[in-house]
């Protein structure tokens, strides 16, 4: 797509004058009016969109939240509490912010699995891929940071359980933590850094974001034939009004899913412990992550050992940045790919089934004999865990070299006149 040229025609004297010293309207006509988009992509091919609305949402909602959130322990939580009483639409705001995190990794899941499917990460959009990767870790890094801020019971426990984990690593670990917290335990100086880098690393993520855009415009994206583009008038139309009139009716469907949320059931993606004030001498009965951490956090706890845990966790998130070369089939869909299909079903089933072990009880029953527990959840994620790296290191090297794909089209056009 880095070979589209640009069709923008100033109209007026201002703008003419405009484009000759800032060519803003240009950058954008190029980007928003004209830009080809190749005439075949789906509706999984929108939550790039929905992603950009989200991710606006929450620096809206999270700037009005700062201007009357109090970054203490012993005023934190009432600040929070005052927000939902005592601000003009606070409440609004509040479960905007908090319900908005959710769908920001349910569109970024959805997004990803799309991108697995059809091969979004193979050449020429390593970089795009791998950008894509640096934005899910500095996502999860911000939305643990905001959890910790209402400071409730969960808020305080999972700061201190996840914040330890560091000091698994020798040498440097204990330094890290101690700088985490700010002294030798989770308190004042935790909340006041996690607040400054809550605040900030959106602002981060936005510039990644707009990086990640620059690559995604100069590579051209990627479609369900996973075929690349080979002529501009066949197998491309301008992304306006084409996309976006398709963006513009996702993003209201999905709205109106986060609506349902906001309005009816705030509280339900969230934790009961959180609204209880954070009590350093009184352990929750189960301190578990917010739901979009649970499947890392169930291969965490699959590991015996609280170094390998740690490493292995982070590893799972890692893997992804090297896709473009652990996948070695020349076909990029995966609607071509009838082995590699099952595998990637079986991959998603068992990253929510990690999900729901991370939720659990350590030693609640998977599978009992009698009075006799076979397999518990540890067991049980470790199976799991297993499957899941052997996805990526064994399964997707291993089909590029065995797997009989079916033919795929010459061009974007031929699957569009062959589907009808």
């Amino acid at each position: 797509m880095s070979e589209h040229h640009s069709t923008y025609v100033p109209s007026t004297g201002i703008e003419r004058w405009l484009d000759a010293r800032l060519p803003i309207v240009r950058l954008m006509h190029d980007s928003a009016v004209s830009y080809p988009v190749p005439r075949n992509l789906n509706y999984f091919w929108t939550f790039g969109g929905i992603l950009m609305f989200v991710l606006i949402a929450q620096i809206v909602t999270g700037i009005v939240l700062v201007m009357h959130y109090t970054p203490h322990t012993s005023m934190a939580f009432d600040s929070i509490e005052g927000i939902m009483r005592d601000v003009n639409w606070g409440w609004l705001m509040r479960y905007m912010h908090a319900n908005g995190a959710s769908m920001f990794f349910v569109a970024v899941y959805i997004h990803i699995a799309r991108g697995l499917y059809y091969g979004s990460y193979k050449a020429p959009r390593e970089v795009l891929w791998i950008l894509g990767v640096i934005i899910f870790l500095v996502m999860m890094a911000t939305a643990f940071m905001g959890y910790v801020l209402p400071w409730g019971q969960m808020s305080f426990w999972g700061a201190t359980v996840i914040t330890n984990l560091f000091s698994a690593f020798p040498v440097i670990g204990e330094p890290i933590v101690t700088w985490l917290w700010g002294g030798y335990s989770v308190d004042n100086p935790t909340l006041n850094r996690f607040f400054s880098l809550h605040y900030l690393l959106p602002f981060v993520l936005l510039g990644i974001v707009v990086l990640h855009v620059w690559a995604l415009h100069h590579v051209g994206q990627n479609n369900p034939t996973g075929v690349e583009v080979k002529d501009y008038a066949k197998d491309t139309v301008p992304f306006t009004p084409f996309a976006t009139v398709k963006d513009l009716y996702a993003m209201v469907c999905f709205m109106i899913f986060f609506a349902w949320f906001v309005f009816y059931q705030p509280n339900f993606l969230g934790h009961a412990d959180n609204y209880i004030p954070a009590d350093p001498l009184k352990t929750p009965a189960h301190i578990v992550p917010e739901w979009y951490f649970l499947p890392f956090y169930g291969i965490l706890r699959a590991i015996p050992d609280k170094l390998g845990g740690v490493l292995a966790m982070f590893a799972s998130i890692g893997v992804l940045a090297f896709l473009p070369w652990l996948d070695t089939s020349k076909v990029k869909s995966g609607a071509y790919r009838p082995i590699f299909k099952i595998c990637f079903w079986v991959l998603i089933i068992v990253t929510i089934l990690l999900g729901y072990t991370g939720s659990q009880p350590t030693d609640k029953p998977v599978l009992t004999l009698g009075d006799r527990t076979v397999l518990d959840m540890v067991g049980f994620a470790q199976i799991l865990t297993v499957i899941y790296f052997a996805y990526f290191l064994v399964a997707l090297p291993l089909l590029g070299l065995f797997e009989k794909t079916k033919p795929v089209p010459a061009s974007i056009a031929d699957s569009v006149l062959g589907a009808k």
